[in-house]
């Protein structure tokens, strides 16, 4: 019988309390700043919708990359791969990293369709209503919610845990302070403020992973539619680098240094449960730094959270259906103010919610499974001209049913302890293309291209006019704000460039598809080839080289790309205080 002792807190509670409340107010304060100096010195004002919901679509390709690995570093993401690496070996926390890497370089391809046949939706429920009608639409508002329901409940529960196991602090308050200060700069800044905060965060997630690095090295072991595209190649080889880099500095580091006095449960390993808990980071963090590294590890899953949060809070904004069926005609400001109130109400829901999932601990991934036959009528709904309404609703629901069935049977014959997801996602797929073909639809993608057109309320609204005139005398001459082309407003790029960007999406994601599951790791496994001392430092020289590219792409090109409206934001800020001080002198 295996021994283990108690994973005792390394910090004191009120570290806990300080990092959930106190940086994230801190944060908030420096968002609404930020946000607050955007409204006065640049075109873009998060009281208009546009802006409040797709940041005006003006967002580069280096903001958008630096947003995807923001929000798609989650504490279970840092905290996973450095289990699997603890538990199973060096290689594992990068076919952990692989494979999300894939999702969000597939995500390219269906970022590229959408550009192509429905630019100007916000949402993709706004295509499912203008292709498929009302019916289709109120499945798929389900499913959002149900999705952002199991995001919200991973994200706090995760990362409240991870809180309560380096400081003590009480998991249900972590449950109700972590999505406090994320609402408050969400609301007042919009979108534009959660990718401005991504950026910010993962200055300090790649600085946190680079001092780990180095004391790993020392001590353990001595939206353009083309920027989309490119946002997400770049944003998919970027992300790869956390779990890969994380993962090897601290799994392998708790794996290493396990048996040196300063690891929280010497003189024993890490217990299963422990383990399974996602506690080899913090271990390796606590004997690498000290309590500097609890405190830098706390850092970084907070940040994590609560940048993944903010994009949820931003997603649920979103499916709100007030406008759709209750208030058609509601005008920008409208929507705003119960985008606002829908925020507000969410975060406390949040708490809540995470309760009841820390409470029922397999439920959220019953939900999970329930949501994976969503994953292909979606894609499919801007990709397939033949695609029916009824294949789309017979291939969700459906394989829904088939996935539960699947997971139930599962649960009784083998304890609960595997779940079938990919029996509703492979059925759901069978069932919608077959329905769809029995009598094809040959849909042209007008409707959804002219979403951009419907969504045309503002437009309208006479105060919104005032409002944008009065944007526009704000607006400092150093911005060119030139007046827009109506045929390249409707029509970005043509088909065929679109096409062409779709293309070479498609390569992209193919090849890493393949080489990152067929060709290296079947070359691994008949080889049969263990690592030599140099072979691994070179592994090693590897993902640090990654880190360092993904940093550089994160965090200096964003910087790069808009350093001429940071510098003209600057210049205006100068002026403005120094005709104050000159008014008071």
């Amino acid at each position: 019988m295996s021994q283990s002792a108690d994973f005792k807190p390394i910090l004191d509670q009120s570290v806990g309390y300080g990092v959930v409340v106190g940086v994230g107010f801190f944060f908030a304060l420096v968002m609404l700043c930020l946000t607050a100096v955007q409204s006065n010195f640049s075109r873009y004002t998060p009281s208009s919708s546009e802006e409040f919901t797709s940041a005006s679509r003006s967002l580069k390709p280096g903001l958008v990359c630096c947003g995807i690995v923001s929000a798609w570093t989650w504490s279970a993401t840092l905290l996973q791969s450095s289990t699997v690496a603890y538990t199973f070996g060096m290689d594992r926390n990068m076919w952990y990293g692989a494979g999300g890497s894939i999702q969000v370089a597939m995500f390219g391809m269906v970022a590229a369709k959408v550009k192509m046949n429905a630019n100007g939706a916000h949402t993709f429920l706004e295509i499912v209503k203008v292709r498929f009608g009302t019916a289709a639409h109120i499945v798929f508002t389900i499913y959002a919610f149900i999705c952002v329901l199991v995001v919200c409940g991973s994200l706090l529960v995760g990362g409240a845990a991870t809180v309560n196991a380096l400081t003590g602090m009480n998991m249900l308050a972590a449950y109700f302070l972590l999505p406090i200060g994320i609402a408050v700069y969400v609301v007042f800044g919009g979108l534009r403020a959660t990718f401005i905060c991504d950026w910010t965060h993962t200055i300090i997630l790649f600085a946190i992973i680079y001092t780990f690095i180095f004391r790993y090295w020392q001590r353990a072991i001595a939206s353009h539619p083309k920027g989309t595209t490119k946002a997400y190649m770049l944003g998919g080889l970027s992300w790869f680098a956390v779990p890969w880099a994380f993962g090897s500095c601290l799994g392998l580091s708790a794996r290493a240094l396990q048996s040196s006095p300063l690891f929280p449960t010497y003189p024993f390993a890490l217990s299963p449960q422990q383990t399974s808990a996602g506690l080899a980071a913090p271990a390796a963090a606590a004997v690498l730094m000290g309590k500097g590294g609890a405190v830098a590890l706390l850092l970084v899953v907070f940040m994590a959270v609560t940048s993944a949060a903010s994009a949820e809070l931003i997603a649920v904004s979103s499916i709100v259906i007030y406008r759709t069926y209750w208030h058609p005609q509601a005008t920008g400001a409208e929507i705003v103010r119960v985008s606002h109130y829908t925020i507000c109400a969410w975060a406390i829901w949040m708490g809540c919610w995470a309760t009841i999932v820390n409470t029922f601990s397999g439920f959220s991934r019953g939900m999970g499974i329930v949501l994976s036959p969503a994953v292909i009528p979606i894609i499919l709904t801007v990709w397939w001209s033949k695609l029916t309404r009824t294949g789309l609703l017979c291939g969700s629901i459906i394989g829904a049913i088939l996935g539960m069935l699947a997971w139930m049977i599962g649960c009784w014959k083998i304890n609960g302890e595997h779940f079938r997801g990919l029996t509703g996602f492979m059925f759901s797929g069978l069932i919608t293309v077959f329905v769809s073909l029995l009598k094809p639809d040959n849909y042209d993608f007008e409707g959804t291209r002219a979403i951009a057109m419907l969504d045309n309320s503002e437009n309208n609204d006479p105060n919104s006019d005032v409002a944008s005139a009065e944007k526009r005398e704000k607006v400092p001459s150093d911005f060119e704000v030139k007046p827009r082309d109506p045929v390249a407003q409707e029509d970005p790029l043509n088909h065929d460039t679109l096409q062409a960007v779709f293309r070479r999406a498609a390569w992209y994601s193919s090849a890493m598809s393949v080489i990152v599951i067929i060709i290296v790791p079947l070359t691994m496994f008949f080889t049969n080839y263990v690592f030599s001392e140099r072979f691994y430092t070179f592994w090693v020289t590897c993902s640090i080289v990654w880190v360092f590219m993904s940093g550089t792409f994160s965090v200096i090109l964003p910087l790069l790309e808009s350093r001429k409206e940071m510098v003209a934001i600057l210049k205006n800020l100068g002026r403005l205080v120094s005709a104050k001080l000159y008014i008071k002198s």
